[in-house]
């Protein structure tokens, strides 16, 4: 580890290309790579097309079928895993400046948290290799009757621009652990780092084509995979609109499962019993301000009891005035840039709706680091807000939190509750039984109590309910929605 974390992104030695079948592929139109702390151009990537997604669906359902990858013996699968996992840690200072330099994550972060916890994501899903498989079914006597789990043959993974590395990983471990080939297309926005994973893969000892990556724009690369006729199953993460047509592109050209992890517009409900002030404060700033908002599961509403409101607000108000942004390069920086600026009005633009309705800006928004060239937006939170105000009611994307207060239970989750979203939630209270309640009736695939954010390890699944998805990414289930089965029902008499 080098004595400073900082870097020269002009340094930055970037893998600018499709990878498919072990090469590093180049050439034909490209787009621009912009890094979102300066706004300057950074690098370069093909812009994909129909054929190109051809020619690596193609390559993966061939070396999938022949080269053994899915008939070995599981344990082989297994030691390959763990030795890119091994890879991946011993590469981890070129991967985490390649998920900083055009991301929205700090050096710091990718260093401490984005790269480790890819590389146990590996070693997590790899152990899964001989865990899973078919089950043997209580028959009559004279008949066998069992399941088998196979691969579906190639997966089509299309992965988020917010977290590249950690959600493309996410993705990819547990199609090939279960035997699949897997093309991924990463956003245009952040397509550097998976292709070294891909890289470090085959280095581990993936066959040379079963993991390919093809660069290009959603619209057509995205549709592209979706559509292709050997990929057996896909698997999105993104925004609610993007994962139905994906699932509308799966349906026209199949039909082919799919597991979306889509948007949300995550609640916290804040109880008058909470035994500490301060150290919910931080657990709900952290939760909305996390990568400058730009997470799936920002905790963006909330809802708390009128006897804790103001102390509670005012402690985070405090927090949103001490955020330290900087270039995603420098160690120092522990505040994202937004995305890119189009994002950033978009954030804005929100914002001033949600006051022309009545909210009250408690943390005005104000641009920060204005000469930098990037889109850094301070944290806001907005009181006097409804649930039919825009920015209750949209995923925003951005370190926006809205405040509502709740006198009682019943309220406070009828003020949870969201039309389209379902993705988590979080409650904070000292009543376990009220804890409970709460989670039993709120509406989300995941729900934390007294705490906000997903634990170190990978066994709990993570998806959404309603608008925010279908089936889970991570634990067993992320393994078994890579798998079909086959049920055989065996005479013992010809």
């Amino acid at each position: 580890m080098p004595a400073s974390l900082s870097f020269d992104p002009a340094l930055a030695d970037i893998p600018q290309g499709h990878f498919i079948g072990g090469q590093l592929l180049t050439g034909g139109e490209r787009i621009a790579v912009h890094a979102p702390s300066t706004g300057g151009v950074v690098g370069y990537v093909p812009a994909g097309d129909a054929d190109i997604v051809d020619q690596a669906v193609r390559r993966a359902a061939h070396v999938q079928a022949t080269s053994g990858w899915a008939t070995c013996p599981p344990r082989e699968r297994a030691r390959v895993m763990r030795r890119w996992a091994e890879l991946v840690e011993e590469n981890l200072e070129r991967l985490a400046r390649l998920e900083s330099f055009c991301s929205t994550r700090p050096i710091a972060e990718t260093t401490g948290w984005d790269v480790p916890f890819t590389a146990e994501g590996l070693r997590f899903f790899a152990e899964y290799a001989d865990k899973l498989g078919g089950d043997v079914a209580a028959t009559q006597s004279d008949l066998l009757g069992m399941t088998i789990a196979e691969p579906y043959g190639v997966i089509g993974a299309i992965a988020p621009w917010n977290f590249p590395l950690v959600m493309g990983s996410w993705k990819v471990a547990p199609a090939l652990v279960a035997g699949n080939g897997v093309v991924i297309k990463p956003s245009e926005m952040t397509p550097f780092s998976i292709v070294l994973l891909a890289q470090l893969g085959e280095q581990a000892g993936l066959p040379a084509g079963l993991f390919n990556v093809v660069q290009g724009h959603g619209a057509v690369v995205g549709d592209a995979l979706s559509r292709h006729p050997l990929c057996g199953k896909l698997t999105f993460t993104g925004s609610t609109r993007t994962g139905i047509a994906v699932m509308k592109a799966a349906a026209e050209s199949g039909p082919k499962p799919v597991t979306l992890e889509l948007g949300g517009k995550s609640p916290q409900v804040v109880y008058q019993d909470i035994r500490c002030v301060d150290t919910v404060a931080a657990r709900i700033f952290r939760a909305f301000s996390g990568n400058a908002g730009q997470v799936c599961v920002t905790g963006s509403r909330l809802i708390v009891h009128e006897k804790v409101a103001g102390p509670l607000v005012e402690k985070i108000v405090a927090l949103a005035g001490q955020v330290r942004p900087g270039p995603t390069w420098d160690e120092k920086t522990a505040y994202a840039p937004i995305i890119s600026p189009g994002q950033a009005e978009r954030v804005e633009g929100i914002v001033s709706r949600a006051c022309a309705a009545g909210g009250e800006q408690v943390e005005p928004m104000r641009r920060l680091l204005p000469d930098s060239g990037g889109a850094f937006l301070s944290p806001t939170v907005l009181t006097n807000v409804t649930a039919q105000n825009v920015a209750v009611r949209e995923e925003i994307f951005g370190p926006v939190l809205t405040v509502q207060t709740f006198a009682e239970e019943d309220e406070a989750l009828a003020l949870a509750a969201h039309p389209e979203y379902g993705l988590a939630a979080g409650v904070h209270t000292a009543d376990l039984g009220r804890a409970m309640r709460a989670v039993r009736q709120l509406r989300a695939g995941t729900v934390w109590v007294n705490r906000y954010g997903r634990s170190a390890d990978f066994v709990i699944p993570t998806g959404g309910f309603g608008g925010s998805g279908i089936g889970k990414d991570l634990g067993r289930e992320a393994v078994q929605a890579n798998l079909r089965h086959k049920s055989v029902l065996m005479a013992f008499e010809g």
